[in-house]
């Protein structure tokens, strides 16, 4: 089974920057999707950012753009979210996901078919 392992997720002051990291195991890296959700209490699950198999497109949320950069490395099964500029509407667990196929689903489609655990992002006011 596809497997996903954030890490890096902490506390931070507003306007800061943390690291985001998705370790990916059991196959299927390279060819499918993978993004990032947030959850956070009293909030619906957010689509955040997305990323195709090979790295060519990405999609974001529009809360996020121009703050966010979601990237990839097939050769080490990683993902990543850089989050720069936090401000504590951030503060949610941090979940990687893997699609169903080579590309990005919409954020509201079923076919994000693999969770990880998540990781929470705190932002200090």
């Amino acid at each position: 089974q596809v497997q996903l392992v954030e890490s890096g997720g902490g506390l931070v002051q507003a306007g800061g920057s943390l690291r985001l990291s998705c370790a990916a195991s059991g196959g299927g890296f390279g060819v499918r999707g993978v993004g990032w959700f947030r959850l956070a209490p009293g909030k619906e699950r957010e689509f955040v950012a997305g990323i195709n198999w090979n790295g060519a497109r990405t999609n974001y949320a529009d809360s996020v753009k121009g703050r966010f950069t979601i990237s990839r490395d097939n050769a080490k099964n990683l993902i990543y979210l850089q989050m720069n500029s936090l401000k504590p509407e951030d503060t949610a667990r941090y979940h990687c996901v893997g699609a169903r196929s080579l590309g990005i689903p919409e954020s509201g489609s079923d076919e994000w078919d693999y969770w990880g655990q998540g990781t929470q992002v705190t932002v200090s006011s």
